[in-house]
């Protein structure tokens, strides 16, 4: 009774919170917040069907959705995901790519501690200036990565919740800022044979940050002839909270091991338009399954107002493919997984992961 007491608890800390932070967005504040990154999912598993899965998400794909969804890692799991962002590296719209690197383990029973890594490039970019405005200077590689680290708890059969700590660094060759935020989640489970999954989270909660670096300064002569150094002073930029709200349905066919997935969330931006995702999976004999997503946001289909470059469509399938003889009491297995995003005037969005887990 006392653990369902701390679950309302941290539920009306998080509501609380979001009041504050996510619905206070407006019209006259969207995209004036810094760290924006954080808001793309860099996995390759949940990202084939929107981020649909608030409330079922499970293992290390919960670092984006949920990270209450990270307690369901049996022992040890360990993935890694290449994201090619609008064409990727070898596009032609884009030299934009991620690379997001993960890694759990279960400390006891009814805790796992988590550890992952985004790091978002965008390959060389020619330096010009005023004065030499060919791209002739040599080149510079901006980088954007956050680390987090999470403890995701078992409370009783039906709730899960966790928390994540997230240190945020964006850099170029002389400019560079970092800051941190929290993330905390919760899932609810219910249904004769757990069918029935709810899921709360509250993401990238933190203060606000603001560059510094010998880029933000420039030389100039005064009036005697003498050069004077000068610096600019960089603003500050709140971090993009968002409150996330899903469910999922499982419908179970006995005959070769099925199952049908429906699952929907609703993502509150503080600096962004509102998301609404629809998500379906489609799973046979526990090692194929399919899946797609659309997610809708106002104005989406009109292209003078809309303000992703993402056009909603999602697709994705994976592969677990298991290691354990026949019989053994052992979970080892790979997984492959692979998802496409659409977008507008952009190459659509490739990625590719890989996940280890016994």
């Amino acid at each position: 009774m006392k653990n369902i007491f701390r679950i309302f608890a941290v539920v009306a800390i998080m509501v609380l919170v979001s009041t504050e932070s996510v619905w206070a967005g407006n019209d006259k504040r969207r995209g004036t917040a810094g760290a924006t990154e954080l808001l793309i999912n860099p996995w390759a598993r949940s990202t084939g069907w929107g981020s649909a899965g608030v409330a079922n998400v499970r293992g290390l794909d919960a670092f984006y959705s949920n990270i209450a969804g990270l307690s369901y890692v049996n022992n040890f799991e360990f993935t890694y995901t290449n994201t090619m962002l609008y064409g990727g590296r070898s596009g032609l719209n884009s030299g934009a790519s991620i690379n997001a690197l993960g890694l759990a383990v279960r400390l006891f029973d009814r805790g796992v501690m988590g550890l992952s890594l985004m790091s978002m490039g965008f390959g060389d970019i020619a330096i010009t200036t005023e004065e030499s405005p060919e791209p002739i200077n040599g080149t510079y590689s901006p980088t954007l990565m956050n680390i987090n680290v999470a403890y995701s708890h078992i409370f009783t059969t039906s709730i899960r919740g966790g928390v994540n700590l997230k240190v945020i660094s964006e850099s170029t060759a002389n400019v560079s800022g970092s800051a941190f935020a929290i993330d905390a989640g919760i899932q609810y489970v219910t249904g004769r044979d757990d069918e029935l999954k709810f899921g709360i989270s509250l993401k990238n909660w933190g203060p606000a940050f603001s560059f510094d670096g010998t880029g933000l300064s420039f030389t100039f002569p005064n009036a005697a002839g003498n050069n004077m150094t000068a610096e600019f002073r960089s603003g500050e930029m709140e971090l993009p909270t968002c409150l996330n709200i899903g469910a999922s349905y499982d419908f179970l066919i006995e005959a070769l091991s099925q199952r049908i997935t429906i699952a929907g969330a609703f993502t509150s931006n503080a600096f962004l338009k509102d998301n609404f995702a629809l998500g379906l999976e489609y799973s046979l004999l526990n090692i194929f399954s399919l899946r797609c997503g659309y997610v809708y946001q106002t104005d989406i289909f009109d292209k003078d107002l809309r303000t992703t470059a993402n056009t909603g469509i999602h697709a994705g399938a994976s592969v677990d493919v298991p290691l354990a003889k026949k019989g053994s009491d052992s979970n080892t297995a790979l997984t492959v997984d692979y998802s496409y995003r659409t977008s507008a005037n952009l190459r659509g969005t490739h990625a590719i992961g890989a996940t280890f887990k016994f």
